[in-house]
């Protein structure tokens, strides 16, 4: 079995763009990958076909091997881009592995160790930033089975928080915790402070009973999470943007911070993000991949979720994206409104299809991107005209 082709397909999903891949055999079976990144829809689908000659020919079957070809090959390291399109192709041969011989992907790396997984809604805060509307907001949430939700609270906030502004954000908090008590909130701090606003915040929001502090300062370097993780009264967890393991080293020799967020678009797939997941259960720690791409991607996070042993919680975008995606792809995970747990996919590869009829329908939109240093941008209605 040979790659004959790459495809690749953009979709426009609303407030971003979704980026997909197949990938090809010569014996009629292909295979499904994804590789969003906020912004970069066109950068990544273009560095995709650049590096499609060296995937050409090779047995997809050699997972390990085709994308070491891919990153070893171009003598300059293409950073997050090159990863990000590493990551597509890797992930579609992993699908093809498992096609192949009629198994998920979680069989070939040893089974399950789970049979769901508790996930947290993000992306359902299409909203005004006031107490009110988030807790409206929020009652949607909880109807729909989920027992955690991630909220960014703090505007466009950068720096340094003025008081008011920071009053609006621990309004928020302060009722969502009212009126949902047992409800696990996490807090997405978007890498937006210095060391002593994210400690000061902290310690300002720490009676609310926060489940986690996400990336809450620079993402220049790993030492400053872990400076703060040494001191927060809410555990840390940080890890999306890092695209090399080296990172996720750094960030575990630092000490400090034991909830490691890798994003396997980022990393290059399946393959690098199972040696984090690997290296933090070393240090003794837990991963929480993070998920703000497409339902491939989802995809992608549950085949490890099922074989990791050391998966703490996953991020889940899907139920408060446009309606029509729910028929983009075949399958989509269940929410058991008793757990707030994920269902895992259990058909052969990845788990899922694309209906390439549905995603033609919904073509690129060039103004569709997250940008969280622009007013309202709560709303996540990308960048259109008016917005």
């Amino acid at each position: 079995m040979k790659i004959k082709q790459i495809e690749t397909i953009t979709v426009g999903a609303g407030w971003k763009n979704w980026l997909f891949v197949r990938v090809h055999t010569d014996d009629g079976l292909y295979g499904l990958g994804e590789g969003t990144l906020n912004g970069f829809i066109k950068t990544t689908e273009a560095a995709i076909q650049e590096l499609a000659h060296l995937a050409v020919g090779q047995d997809p079957r050699e997972v390990r091997r085709v994308a070491q070809r891919l990153m070893d090959s171009v003598s300059l390291d293409g950073g997050h881009i090159h990863r990000t399109a590493i990551a597509a192709i890797e992930v579609a041969c992993w699908d093809i592995l498992g096609k192949s011989l009629g198994v998920p992907i979680w069989q070939l790396l040893g089974g399950r160790v789970r049979d769901s997984v508790l996930g947290y809604a993000n992306g359902w805060y299409r909203t005004e930033r006031t107490p009110e509307h988030f807790i409206r907001a929020a009652e949607a949430v909880i109807q729909k089975g989920f027992h955690a939700l991630k909220v960014d609270p703090f505007g466009t906030a950068q720096g340094f928080m003025e008081d008011a502004d920071l009053q609006i954000a621990c309004d928020i908090i302060g009722a969502l915790r009212d009126r949902f008590p047992t409800l696990k909130i996490l807090i997405d701090v978007h890498a937006r402070f210095t060391e002593a606003e994210a400690l000061r915040v902290a310690r300002k929001m720490a009676h609310f009973d926060l489940y986690w502090w996400e990336e809450p300062t620079t993402r220049e370097r790993e030492e400053p999470s872990n400076a703060v993780a040494r001191q927060c009264p809410i555990r840390v967890a940080t890890g999306e943007m890092y695209d090399t393991i080296g990172q996720f080293y750094a960030l575990a020799a630092g000490g400090g911070v034991n909830i490691f967020q890798p994003e396997p678009m980022s990393l290059g797939g399946i393959g690098p993000t199972l040696a984090v997941a690997n290296l933090a259960l070393a240090h003794g720690s837990w991963i929480a991949p993070h998920q703000s791409g497409g339902p491939v991607a989802t995809a992608v996070c549950l085949q490890l979720a099922a074989c990791v042993p050391n998966f703490l919680i996953q991020e889940h975008f899907d139920p408060f994206n446009e309606p029509w995606t729910r028929q983009l792809v075949t399958w989509a995970p269940s929410l058991d409104p008793a757990t707030g747990h994920l269902s895992l996919p259990t058909s052969p590869g990845l788990g899922l299809d694309l209906d390439i009829d549905v995603a033609r329908e919904h073509p690129y939109d060039p103004n569709a991107y997250l940008n969280v240093s622009k007013e309202g941008w709560e709303k996540r209605l990308g960048q259109r005209a008016g917005n």
